[in-house]
């Protein structure tokens, strides 16, 4: 150290400024040890005296032989000189050694189970962050994490004690897989390349060619750790390195924490050895346009084989390079790790049962001892000059000895300000009181009664004004009730005191002038109205504003009774503040047993550090000292920051006997300490810690003990005592005599703490609690120890319970809040049979404890801070004291760091925040992060659920600088703290999730089930439509059995007839097409066709066209041409990169032999722009249709049979298939017809389109529907909206439409941006009340949320509730369902979600937990037969199952397009039969979930309705834990979780759930979501999330239907394409 050789007494003065200044730094945490000892030492260079060096003593340096085991962890009490020199050596080293937390046995404890861990060389993936957000240092810059886990100074012993083993041996030949990936993750290169360290044990591999051949013998290691695994891991690792070394120096990069980090991946090695490519990102435009993107371009029906053999075969086709998977793989292997022991064997679950009940562990701890005795303390001495009542004192003293100094208070740099004599404070407390009663108001009002509450709002540097407004009070007999001064309207709980005040009935605040200049205030200049407070008037209470009273005026003093005297305010664990009430006589026989127990004389000297307002800084300080004529110090918290050491100088200089302290002051003091002779604290009788109750409080008195025992300070002058706010004083160390030993500690088990016994810990040294006592019970009380759960049923003598207390000074009550007070004041304990065992109540004190041998009280913690984990209780002081051993100096705060816990599936979770330092690089948090994780997890044996890390100065402090538990729990819940690192554990620490549920072997024959189902009175789920052979214009039918002879027909009888119309964007029609000009139109195509294209019948003609009246031209121009028309959605011209790849797979796929599009589109296709993404030079044969020359082809073509193929229909699926089907005359006949008569369309009907025409029902609608039944089509085309959205709800009112057809996307946009404009519509007229039914069509589960609010946004403008309903169709029947305009509305049912998992159908009342609302689909179609049958047996199931719905119809589609027929698919999917019920019957598998209800609704024949329920698609499912969920009721939950989602989307990866969330908000919210997601998920799923990836708006993939394309997602994520703002990954 550079101070060995300094005298620093005779340093000049500005040296020893600065270095008080430095050492204040440290001891704030705002420079780091190194940085310290650093400017330090080049402050102190030139004054050093160079001596010879002799060699350190061997107690100084712990030797790595076990020998060394007695000093390593030896008890305090037992090894005095060990802890004296310890903490010497620690003391002078400074900010390492830092807070009321710090324990240098539990510090050791802590390295000692990281370094197990170490053996064990856990590999977590690090979160990838966007490097836009938060600008870290490039990553070529960066060090490796340190892998030591020691503090400085022990690892330098260490790392000359460890020899280390060299790495494995690698063949250069064969390379093993883990090598090449840890290359291709180290040399990733992608834009989102975030820090790509692995783990926090990892340093950069070497090149191969250096790698070291094995030499044959090799040492042992001789550091052998001397701490004992807690529990034995429960597997081998597969692979092992023969040597793993124990403690990694520093510099050595260590191949074999890579190998042994990957040890059971099983990412297959690639057949060449040479690293893999880059996985190269590519950068998403915004979303703009819809884009279908088929996945891996994999084409329904070809076999997948030939389609990815170009791929390396992993998982699911990933490349393995990527970085993604390599994570998620290390998370896998990070999971695969075995849990802690569980806490026992679970029963299995019943369906009904959610959650697992843990059985009784037979090995846990159980209390042995006899049932506890109250424990009386000795009798209250009656004292004959004892005062009637404190105000009586205060009266006699400023009479008879009114020079005597009452209080000395000081300015910010520690200096006396002034001092208030006992004379002065009695007189102007008696003006004060004068002023109260009688001054306030109007001459003839009393504003204030004797008994009214009145709020004390004075700062913490001003204690004169508030010793004159407490005894003011006190003698006007209102009641006062101090409270904190508030800052701002965003203080920490600032609308929890206006619960108190108001519960209080608080309507007068008395403040000083200078106060009152401070507080926040509307531009009119009055005091800002503080949220949730009530009205207050304020009134100055400086002498210069109060009134003298007239002679004859006498404040009354009566007796002390048991009215309140004052109010002291309480923060509860969950942040509402009360207000404990004392009365007089509490009061002062309070300040009697504290004269009592500490043995205060007349006239002495206390220095008072703590707050003036409330708990020992009030009953000591105020109330107790004006009792006893005492002269008090007041040190304020702000000179503390500005001057630590200032108490102590107080206490040298005024010779203090008494001073009262936290044990943060004893720190600070020894920090700032530095050999300063000159101050002696040998007047001390008693240094009163406060705070002795905390567990952790005894290192800080040994600490302080050793640094200021050579300054006077005497050891059994340390006084810890215990209080809480109902009880008030509970225990007080006496103050001992000299000589005298002092008292043992107790060191526990922490594992029996937790089973709330108390175990004297002998096993493991990790997980010891010291605690030492807080002396006897205080004079005139009685005290038992209760069960804090259930009833106050009387501990045994070895457990830990709630300390409870019956004395005269105590609280009374919660002062308006009768309910709350009978639970806490009015306590009767019982025996063990639950008999009371008296009459007297008892007060319940809030602490944790038991009475130790010789009647002393141990107290181990405080309710509020017990965290209750699986049945067992965590202290959360001890869980900050193990989180701060984790050497935290680089990386957080000291002090700001809160534990708290939050109920999450049936459990409290436990979760840590600590602010980081803002020179903390990314990986030393994410290491710390990891280190504190482990360490809890071995010494307390419970997992953490959240750790998180925000950016320094953001947590909500209390007024005294502490940390706002309370509201930070809030903040986390709300999704509002904001943090910049994160880290979620919920594999490890959720232990009671159900048992995955096994299915059952099916071996019950087929007929066995339809009995069974008959017994059961189940129906066989099965529906239909109504016939489709009754029908009016049979001749209709007959004569034109094809749309082609439709057209020509009514081109004849009805030629001036308007068919379509189509709108731009105005509202404005710009083409209409009659029978007669679609007819010509259409005869010109198909002439070109012939002449132009020479094509020929049955070739494939693929149509490019926008939404409009030329897309229907050419539709009909190639069927009369005898052609295949294939309707593409063309090219986005913004978006060519993304758009026309999909266009060119399906023109290659159908094989087209000619294009038909427009002029514009022509161009699009072979510009330069196109060129890029596709080969241009090999379309086939491109035909503008612009303009055609008058022509007619020499005949129009009729087909041979109605079984020929009208048109192909191209879609990609959401799993990103691109799939083809093949619909023939026969089938668009009996579909046009099925339509016509469920919505019965004729020609004198218009109906309105807003729906893309590219497939499915939308291009029946656009294209087929009109030209059959002849009704006029309004056509919309859905991107008209974009640029004015009421386009279609206006048409909708103009041409007074009663049948409507619109897309889910158009929807949701006229809800996003219509739904706050309703008036505007309604003032230009517009009126939706003609609109008789509006049919969303889509492949999917109805949307119920965008449907219902739909119907309420518009009910303004007339839409009525009814008309809304939805269609269903499929690849294999493009329209199932639509709800018609006769039939009955379409009915919403709830379901239970747990049997939905199960595959089963259960209904459940609205409201119920758990429950899922759908809708039915629509009315099925006429002529449609549907079944639900199991997928995997193919039976058909009763009605109280989920499965799949196989359909039966004329209008089904033949089958699959394919280049190589693959005939097992068709036959499946298309021509299948049931495997028993109706062997017959040829069905077609729509790839969906459903089932059938029969409703109390009637049909149009009279007979019950059955509704068809889609849930969801078969492919989309996702197999979890055995049970079957459907990715958007996750993604609905997901997305209730914040408001700044704004989309998600689910899928899984090797087991693992993902989500994928859009964030609306700030990037700054980005990290609130990840605990958010996982906690609604786990809630309402009873799923843990895996990965958590937040991404920008707009990244998730959506098709042309609106539909989310997750597997398309799943690939871009996996091949690192997404550019995500943060991937989190759950431990």
């Amino acid at each position: 150290m550079a101070d060995r050789g300094v005298d620093l007494s005779a340093l000049p003065k500005e040296v020893r400024d600065q270095l008080a200044e430095l050492d204040l730094e440290l001891s704030e945490g705002d420079i780091t040890q190194k940085g310290y000892e650093k400017k330090r030492t080049k402050l102190l260079a030139p004054y050093i005296i160079h001596t010879p060096v002799e060699p350190p003593p061997q107690n100084d340096v712990q030797p790595p032989a076990p020998s060394s085991s007695s000093s390593h962890a030896a008890p305090p009490a037992s090894s005095s000189r060990y802890r004296e020199r310890r903490s010497r050596r620690t003391h002078r080293g400074g900010g390492t050694r830092d807070d009321r937390y710090r324990s240098d046995i539990h510090t050791e404890a802590v390295q000692a189970a990281l370094a197990k861990h170490k053996e064990e060389k856990m590999a977590l993936p690090m979160p990838t962050k966007r490097r836009s957000t938060y600008v870290q240092s490039p990553i070529e810059t960066r060090t490796p994490p340190d892998s030591s886990s020691g503090s400085e100074d022990e690892t330098s012993v260490r790392r000359q004690s460890s020899v280390v083993a060299p790495p494995p041996a690698v063949n250069p030949n064969l390379q093993s897989p883990d090598s090449w990936i840890n290359r291709s993750v180290q040399g990733s290169s992608t834009s989102s390349s975030a820090s790509s360290t692995l783990s926090h044990g990892e340093a950069k591999p070497q090149p191969q060619s250096q790698a070291q051949p094995q030499p044959q013998h090799q040492p042992q290691p001789q550091y052998k750790p001397q701490y004992q695994p807690l529990y034995q891991p429960h597997y081998q690792p597969q692979y092992q390195p023969q040597h793993q070394p124990q403690h990694q120096p520093h510099g050595q990069p260590h191949t074999a924490a890579v190998t042994d980090m990957l040890a059971h991946s099983r990412i297959a090695p690639s057949e060449n050895s040479a690293p893999p490519p880059d996985v190269a990102a590519v950068a998403r435009p915004a979303r703009g346009p819809r884009v279908d993107l088929p996945s891996n371009a994999v084409v329904r029906g070809m076999s997948r084989g030939q389609s990815r053999s170009s791929m390396m075969e992993t998982a699911d086709g990933v490349p393995v390079s990527s970085r993604v998977s390599t994570k998620i793989q290390q998370l896998l292997n990070t999971l695969k790790r075995p849990k802690r022991p569980p806490l026992s064997e679970f029963f299995t679950d019943d369906s009904e049962e959610i959650v697992e009940v843990p059985q009784p562990d037979p090995n846990t701890p159980k209390p042995e001892g006899r049932q506890i005795i109250p424990v009386k303390g000795e009798p209250l001495g009656v004292v004959s000059n004892w005062p009637p009542a404190l105000q009586a004192a205060l009266a006699r003293w400023g009479a008879t000895q009114g020079k005597s100094p009452a209080l000395t208070a000081l300015d910010i740099t520690g200096r006396p300000l002034y001092t208030l004599t006992y004379g002065k404070l009695w007189s102007r407390s008696v003006k004060l009181a004068y002023t109260l009663l009688n001054k306030l108001g109007t001459k003839n009002e009393q504003i204030l009664k004797p008994g009214d509450r009145v709020a004390l709002v004075y700062p913490n540097s001003d204690p004169g004004m508030f010793w004159v407004a407490f005894y003011g009070c006190l003698l006007a007999e209102v009641i006062p009730v101090p409270i904190e001064v508030p800052l701002s309207r965003k203080d920490a709980g600032i609308s929890q005191v206006g619960f108190l005040l108001g519960s209080c009935g608080v309507g007068l605040a008395l403040t000083s002038e200078i106060c009152l200049k401070g507080l926040p205030k509307t531009p009119t200049g009055e005091i800002l109205q503080f949220k949730g407070w009530p009205r207050l008037k304020w009134v100055v209470t400086d002498s210069k504003y109060l009134t003298k009273p007239s002679k004859d005026w006498q404040p009354h003093i009566p007796t002390a009774n048991t009215d309140p005297a004052y109010i002291e305010y309480k923060a509860s664990k969950e942040g509402t503040v009360v207000g404990v009430a004392v009365s007089k006589v509490a009061m002062l026989t309070h300040c009697q047993a504290l004269t009592q127990a500490c043995n205060y004389c007349e006239g002495e000297t206390l220095v008072n550090v703590l707050d003036f307002k409330k708990d020992m800084g009030l009953w000591h300080g105020v109330l107790t000292a004006v009792m006893n004529r005492i002269h008090t110090i007041s040190v304020p918290y702000a000179v503390m920051k500005a001057c630590p050491l200032s108490w102590v100088q107080r206490v040298h200089i005024h010779k203090a006997r008494i001073a009262l302290v936290k044990c943060r002051d004893l720190h600070w003091a020894m920090m700032a300490h530095r050999d300063q002779r000159d101050t002696s604290l040998a007047s001390l009788r008693m240094l009163i810690v406060a705070d002795g109750a905390n567990p952790w409080s005894v290192s800080s008195c040994d600490a302080f003990l050793n640094v200021f025992q050579s300054h006077g300070l005497k050891p059994e002058v340390i006084c810890p005592c215990a209080t809480s706010p109902e009880a008030m004083t509970v225990a007080i160390r006496r103050p001992g005599v000299p000589g005298a030993p002092l008292p043992a500690r107790a060191i526990l088990s922490m594992g029996g703490l937790s089973h709330g016994v108390i175990r004297v810990n002998t096993e493991d040294k990790n997980s010891a609690l010291t605690v030492q006592d807080v002396g006897h019970v205080m004079p005139g009380a009685l005290m038992c120890i209760v069960k804090p759960d259930g009833p106050p049923q009387l501990c045994k003598t070895d457990e830990i319970g709630e300390i409870i207390i019956n004395s005269r000074a105590g609280g009374t009550m919660y002062y308006g809040l009768p309910g709350v007070t009978k639970n806490t004041f009015e306590v009767i304990p019982v025996n063990a049979n639950g008999v009371p065992i008296g009459e007297i109540p008892f007060v319940r004190s809030g602490l944790l404890g038991f009475v130790g041998p010789g009647s002393l009280i141990f107290v181990v913690g405080k309710i509020e801070g017990l965290l209750m984990v699986s049945g067992r209780r965590h202290n959360a002081d001890d869980l900050v004291a193990t989180a701060l051993a984790v050497e935290p100096v680089k990386t957080v705060y000291r002090g700001r760091i809160a534990v708290f816990s939050v109920t999450v599936f049936y459990d409290e979770r436990v979760v840590i925040v600590a602010e980081q330092r803002p020179d903390a690089s990314e990986e030393d948090s994410f290491q710390w992060m990891s280190r504190v994780l482990q360490a809890i997890d071995s010494i307390h044996q419970v997992g953490l659920y959240c750790l998180a890390l925000v950016p320094a100065n953001t947590l909500p402090k209390t007024p005294l600088g502490g940390i706002h538990i309370s509201d930070t729990k809030q903040f986390f819940l709300d999704g509002s703290l904001h943090p910049c690192n994160i880290l979620m554990c919920p594999h490890t620490c959720v232990t009671n999730l159900p048992k995955p549920r096994q299915k059952q072997p099916v071996g019950v024959g087929p007929a066995s089930v339809m009995v069974g189902n008959l017994v059961a009175g189940k129906r066989i789920a099965q529906a239909a439509g109504r016939d489709l052979g009754m029908i009016e214009d049979q001749d209709l039918v007959r004569k034109h059995q094809y749309l082609t002879e439709a057209l020509q027909w009514r081109a004849q009888t009805d030629p001036d007839h308007v068919l379509y119309v189509l709108l731009n964007a105005k509202g404005v029609a710009v083409s209409t097409a009659s029978c007669v000009q679609l007819h010509k139109r259409a005869e010109k195509i198909a002439a070109a066709l012939t002449e132009k294209g020479s094509i020929n019948t049955g070739e494939n003609v693929v149509l490019l066209y926008p939404p409009g009246i030329d897309l229907i031209a050419a539709f009909y121009g190639c069927l009369y041409a005898g052609c295949v028309p294939v309707n593409v959605r063309p090219p986005h011209p913004q978006n060519l990169a993304a758009t026309l790849p999909t266009v060119r797979m399906i023109i290659d796929v159908s094989k087209a032999a000619c294009i038909l599009t427009t002029q514009n589109l022509m161009r699009i296709l072979r510009s330069k722009e196109a060129a890029a993404s596709v080969n241009i030079k090999t379309w086939p044969i491109i035909i503008d249709t612009d303009d055609l020359p008058r022509r007619r082809p020499p005949q129009i073509y009729k087909p041979p049979t109605a079984e020929m193929i009208a048109y192909l229909d191209f879609s990609v699926s959401t799993t990103g298939m691109l799939t083809g089907v093949k619909i023939s005359h026969a089938a668009v006949s009996a579909l046009c017809r099925s339509i016509k008569l469920q919505c019965e369309l004729y020609s004198s009907r218009q109906i309105a389109i807003c729906l893309d025409p590219y497939c499915g029902l939308g291009f029946v609608l656009w294209c087929l529907a009109s030209v059959y039944s002849g009704h006029q089509s309004i056509l919309i085309p859905p991107f008209e909206l974009e640029s004015c959205l009421s386009l279609w709800l206006s048409t909708l009112s103009q041409y007074r439409i009663r049948d409507t057809f619109c897309s889910y996307s158009v929807m949701e946009l006229c809800t996003k941006g219509l739904g706050t404009q309703t008036e505007l519509l309604k003032a230009r007229g517009v009126n939706l009340s003609c609109v008789r039914s509006c049919v969303v069509i889509a492949e999917e589960r109805p949307r119920l949320a965008l449907t219902h609010s739909f119907s309420k946004l518009f009910k303004d403008v007339g839409l009525s509730s009814r008309a809304v309903s939805t269609a269903f169709g499929s690849r294999v029947n493009l329209a199932i369902c639509l709800q018609g305009t006769t039939g009955p509305d379409p009915c919403t049912v709830y379901v239970d979600m747990k049997s939905l998992r199960h595959d089963r159908v259960r209904l459940v009342e609205r409201g119920a937990p758990q429950s899922l609302p759908l809708m039915e689909s629509g009315k099925i179609l006429p002529g449609v037969r549907v079944i639900i049958v199991n997928p995997e047996t193919r039976g058909p199931l009763g009605d109280s199952h989920l499965g799949e719905i196989w359909v039966n119809s004329p209008h089904s589609a033949s089958g699959y397009y394919t280049i190589y027929g693959e005939e097992s698919l068709q036959a499946d999917h298309f021509n299948t039969k049931l495997s028993f019920g109706d062997p017959q019957t040829l069905w077609a598998r729509t790839g969906y979930l459903g089932f059938v209800k029969r409703t109390e609704l009637l049909d149009a024949s009279g007979d019950r309705h059955d509704a068809l329920f889609v849930v969801g698609s078969l492919d989309e499912t996702l197999e979890l834990r055995g049970l079957r969920y459907h990715p958007i009721d996750i993604e609905t939950s997901v997305s209730r979780a914040h408001r700044s989602i704004a989309e998600s989307a689910v899928f899984t990866w090797t087991n693992l759930l993902v989500v994928v969330s859009e964030l609306c908000g700030s990037e700054q919210d980005a990290l609130d979501l990840v605990p958010l997601i996982t906690n609604v998920v786990l809630e309402e799923h009873h799923l843990i999330v895996g990965v958590v990836v937040i991404v920008d708006p707009g990244v998730i993939p959506i098709n042309s239907r609106g539909e989310k394309q997750r597997m398309h997602l799943r690939d871009s994520f996996l091949a690192d394409q997404l550019d995500p703002i943060y991937v989190a990954y759950n431990m």
